[in-house]
Order: C-alpha cells, then sequence, then structure tokens
C-alpha cells in the first residue's frame, strides 16, 4: 500500500502564496506520476497538476504561471507552490499517486485525504 500524506494548507490573503507537500511512504517499488487536485464545495473534484518521474509537467489553464509542481524522486515527495492565490482558488486539495508496490507490482491509483485551501482577506 502506498500512504499520501499532505500538509501545509490553511488560509491565506488573495495575491499570497501556499506550498502543499506531500509525501508518499509504502512499499514502493517505483512512483510513476503524481499529482495535485481540488475540490471545490458542491464540485467535482479536477486536476490541477501532475508530473512524471522524469519531470514533465502539466497544468490546468487556471493555474498555469501562477502555480508550480515538482517532485523530490528520491523521497518521493511532490510540493505544489501556489502564488498570487485567489479566492477561486479556496478548496479541498488532494494528492495523488501512480504507484508500483511489492504487494501490486503494477500502475495503481493512490489518494490522500486532503488539505484544506482558503483564500480570503
Amino acid at each position: 500500500q502506498v500512504q499520501l500524506v499532505e500538509s501545509g494548507g490553511g488560509l491565506a490573503q488573495p495575491g499570497g502564496s501556499l506550498r502543499l507537500p506531500c509525501a508518499a511512504s509504502g512499499t514502493i517499488l517505483r512512483v510513476y506520476t503524481m499529482a495535485w487536485y481540488l475540490q471545490a464545495p458542491g464540485k467535482q473534484r479536477e486536476v490541477v497538476a501532475t508530473i512524471t518521474n522524469g519531470g514533465t509537467t502539466n497544468y490546468a489553464d487556471s493555474v498555469k504561471a501562477r502555480f508550480t509542481i515538482s517532485m523530490d524522486n528520491a523521497k518521493n515527495t511532490v510540493f505544489l507552490q501556489m502564488n498570487s492565490l485567489t479566492p477561486e482558488d479556496t478548496a479541498v486539495y488532494y494528492c495523488n499517486a501512480g504507484a508500483s508496490t511489492s504487494a501490486r507490482p503494477y500502475a495503481s491509483t493512490y489518494w490522500g485525504q486532503g488539505t484544506q485551501v482558503t483564500v480570503s482577506s
């Protein structure tokens, strides 16, 4: 199994910044991709940014040029640097990983519990 633990959420002012780390642990053989999703109240979960273990990144149009995803492969940790935050960024942010483990030696999807981000003055 893979456990994903997010942190770094909280309250930020409009125009401010937050950094969300997410660490993957467990009997991991390989992490293929990591990603951040958000779910705003009453809405479906949607992808924010993704990164492969080779460093290829993709972003939702709404966060391009404001958010940066990065990954520390050695520590199986992904980061989401969020700048120029707006109230529309308020949501629960979920970490996602595609990884193989000793018990499931093929790519499977895992989710964290989520961390609340609130942008308000």
